[in-house]
């Protein structure tokens, strides 16, 4: 009668994922479907499907197939579709096939499909005579869902060719965690009634955590509001933001806003900013794509952003057509970026300051094209933004009224130059090395210098002179030879994994005066943005101090800041905008007045 032992003992008990309250778990009576039966046609059937990534196949797919057991269709709940058997006391059973086959047994007319309807529907046992009623249990919910290619078009009753035509699917997306239900029982159910697969190729996706790398949840609030997200962002940098993560490819992702942000500062400006810039100008001089798209004569930076475009085209497309999405998206900031940084920054002169009416006309037709094109190709990803462009850029012309009705573009193999390209990438890695040089010695890059050499490893061929001004221009030298010899005084030496360059970074007076009057042009320029001036305003400059330099480097001021006259003056005069700078030791009031756009 002694008490040896009182205590508590807490255990975890599982709980309802919506609502937290205990779940009751009891034995119970269930219908299967004998999937065993069919497991190896199932599994013989599974080969025919490409996934992606493609490691799911053999693996989570693959070992599920080979240990699925007989599948419990059978649930005791009140709401869901009913398991259309009935029963009579005799063990006969009735399976019924449509709704025409239970109003000739019963003679009723059956316009609700709901249990608390159907269950009250009875008809006589063709074997004993007696009443046959339907079993109570309704269906598992997967056993609808592995039912949708037929149930949404009413299949077999209607629309037989329509589902044929689309049977199996071309391919289906879900979450990782549908490998064992929705993928699962698409392709048991395909398997036991068509002997055929019910899709073709299937992208999996992983699931999208919260920031810390804990499942989403309402209760925690542990996510940003969607619809604060959208605001923010916009519906295209999200999507984007996704497409080409690794949740795309079975992975999970840890959401953040920060990933958001910097995809709406680095790409979706560039292309807008590209966008504008082509819409500016083309507007001023008033540019029209040519009706009969005939193509004009193209510069070697024309043909070059023109194959890059190509490029971009066979890779997307290649990996769309591996269903690897992520891919296929990661091919585009890059592309943007050569388009906006590069091709873009040094084909602006072209723009409004153009030798030739030609080239200028083929620096328009250039940058349309890509941008048509890149809206076509850029559509599934970003939907909106692409729309806004394309129709902005096509709609004289009569083509397609949506982006989204267009043909996905396809690559043209006769625009691709990998000369080009590859002359390009390494031009472009001398003018990184020399910029790097620059940056490490403290030198500002208006500031010019007098020669760069280079080398290039396991390089038989010779870059052409368009692509040595490239490099005098970017790294702002006087001098580019592509001779390496041994480091003299002001001579340093950098090098990369293809090329190694010298820099010669000695400023005589003369250079330091050069790098005064682009210091000087770059402060004009400033101020025509301060003064509300637009791209094409000319204007007249007046300045007090530092006579020398302006009378020294006239033309090349007029030029650039689009002067019409440039006057040292004493009194400001009818000028309507002033500033006070400081180029070099000297200080420098400059006035300007508008003339005309």
């Amino acid at each position: 009668g002694h008490l040896i032992l009182e205590q508590e003992i807490e255990h975890s008990y599982p709980h309802c994922w919506r609502c937290d309250t205990p779940l009751l778990n009891y034995a119970t009576s269930s219908w299967f479907v004998a999937v065993t039966k069919i497991k190896n046609r199932i599994l013989e059937l599974a080969k025919e499907i490409n996934w992606s990534p493609a490691y799911i196949k053999e693996g989570r797919w693959g070992k599920w197939l080979e240990g699925a057991k007989d599948w419990s269709i059978s649930r005791q709940r009140y709401w869901a579709s009913v398991i259309p058997i009935w029963q009579r006391q005799c063990g006969e059973l009735k399976v019924i096939g449509s709704i025409k086959e239970l109003e000739k047994l019963s003679g009723e007319k059956v316009a609700d499909l709901h249990k608390h309807i159907v269950d009250r529907i009875t008809f006589s046992c063709e074997k004993c005579g007696g009443e046959m009623r339907r079993i109570p249990d309704v269906l598992d919910c997967w056993f609808e869902s592995g039912s949708m290619p037929y149930a949404q078009l009413h299949y077999p009753f209607e629309n037989k060719k329509k589902f044929q035509a689309g049977f199996p699917a071309n391919f289906i997306a879900e979450g990782i965690d549908q490998t064992r239900a929705w993928f699962y029982y698409l392709h048991v159910i395909a398997a036991g009634i068509k002997d055929s697969i019910a899709f073709k190729n299937v992208v999996v996706n992983g699931i999208v955590l919260a920031e810390d790398g804990k499942k989403m949840s309402k209760r925690l609030q542990n996510y940003p509001d969607p619809i604060d997200v959208l605001e923010k962002y916009g519906a295209d940098v999200l999507r984007f933001y996704l497409l080409s993560s690794p949740v795309v490819a079975a992975q999970n992702l840890n959401f953040s806003e920060k990933g958001l942000a910097e995809l709406a500062r680095g790409m979706f400006r560039m292309l807008w900013n590209s966008y504008s810039f082509f819409t500016l100008y083309a507007s001023i001089d008033g540019w029209r794509p040519p009706a009969d798209d005939k193509q004009p004569s193209l510069s070697f930076l024309d043909r070059w952003i023109i194959s890059e475009l190509q490029i971009l085209t066979k890779n997307v497309n290649k990996a769309m057509e591996t269903y690897q999405l992520n891919k296929a998206a990661r091919y585009f900031p890059s592309f943007i970026d050569n388009l906006s940084n590069w091709y873009i920054r040094r084909s602006r002169r072209r723009f409004w300051k153009s030798e030739s009416d030609e080239d200028k006309n083929s620096a328009y037709w250039t940058l349309w094209t890509v941008l048509v094109e890149l809206a076509k190709l850029l559509a599934p990803f970003c939907p909106f933004i692409t729309e806004e462009i394309y129709r902005n850029l096509t709609q004289e012309l009569g083509q397609a009224e949506s982006v989204h009705l267009c043909d996905y573009p396809e690559a043209r193999k006769e625009l691709i130059n990998e000369k080009v390209s590859r002359k390009m990438a390494l031009t472009r890695q001398i003018i990184e090395l020399g910029l790097s040089l620059r940056a490490e010695q403290g030198i500002k890059v208006r500031q010019p210098l007098k020669k760069i050499r280079f080398s290039i490893k396991g390089f038989n061929g010779e870059l052409e002179k368009e692509y040595l001004s490239l490099i005098r221009e970017e790294v702002n030298v006087k001098q580019v030879e592509a001779v390496l010899e041994e480091t003299e005084d002001n001579q340093i030496t950098k090098e990369g994994a293809e090329v190694k360059i010298q820099l010669d970074t000695e400023i005589t007076p003369a250079l330091e005066r050069e790098g005064q009057v682009r210091e000087l042009i770059r402060h004009i320029q400033q101020a025509r943005k301060e003064a509300g001036f637009e791209v094409d305003d000319r204007i007249i400059l007046g300045y007090q101090g530092a006579r020398g330099i302006f009378v020294e480097f006239k033309e090349l001021i007029e030029k650039e800041v689009l002067a019409e006259k440039v006057e040292e003056i004493e009194e400001k005069g009818e000028f309507i905008f002033k500033k006070r700078i400081k180029v070099g030791a000297e200080e420098i009031r400059i006035f300007l007045k508008k003339i005309s756009t």
